[in-house]
This record gives structure tokens, sequence and C-alpha cells, in this order.
């Protein structure tokens, strides 16, 4: 039997301190490749800089953020947190929605499923 893998807590500075372990070079987890990735993590510093405080106080856990699928990354989208798709910039975030650009994430999607990871601990 497995261990669960370790979720890091809601916890702006955990965060931080994960993601930017995290090389804009090197793609975390299948489908994101190339500038998409680089898209999505520069994405993901804003986002840490601009919004993580407030998505901490709004009550957003890593998994409503940072969430990818253990074992096909970004390809299971309903798996996804709302920083780990798309790549236009964070422009209003809510308790329920992150607004980008033109896209929202929707955090209270009903069936959603559960056993999503961070990026950060994706493989591990």
């Amino acid at each position: 039997m497995s261990a669960a893998p370790k979720i890091i807590p809601a916890d702006a500075q955990a965060w931080r301190q994960s993601f930017l372990n995290l090389r804009p070079s090197v793609s975390p987890c299948p489908g994101l490749t190339g500038t998409n990735w680089t898209a999505v993590h520069a994405r993901g510093l804003d986002f840490l800089e601009r919004w993580a405080d407030e998505a901490i106080t709004l009550g957003w856990t890593t998994l409503d953020v940072w969430g990818v699928h253990p074992q096909i990354g970004t390809i299971r989208a309903d798996y996804c947190g709302g920083m780990t798709m798309g790549t236009a910039l964070v422009t209003g975030i809510t308790e329920n929605r992150i607004f980008s650009g033109y896209a929202t994430f929707y955090r209270d999607t009903p069936g959603r499923p559960t056993g999503a990871v961070p990026i950060w601990l994706f493989g591990r």
C-alpha cells in the first residue's frame, strides 16, 4: 500500500516556496510543454505576488489553486486547479472564482474528482 502524498497546507508562504522550486524551462507534468509551461509559470509567479494572500483569506485550498492529476498532469482538466490551466494573468478573485482574461475558473463546480496533487508534487 502506498502512502498518500504530503499535501502542502493552504498557506501563501508555503505556496511561494514550493512553486519557486519549479523551473520555467522544465515542465513539471504532462500537458504543460514549451511556451505554454513558461506562460503558466509566469502566471503563477504573478498570482503569488498579487493574489495568493487574498486567495487564502477567501478559503482557497492548495488543490483548488495548484492541483493536477497525479499521473497525467493537466491532461485531465477536471483535476486541475485555477492556476494550472490557462496562461492569462489573473485579473480578479472571489470566494469561488478566479478571473483571467476571458476565462473564469469555478472552484465550486459540482462533481470535481478528488485525488489531485499540487503541481510541485507531481510524480513524487
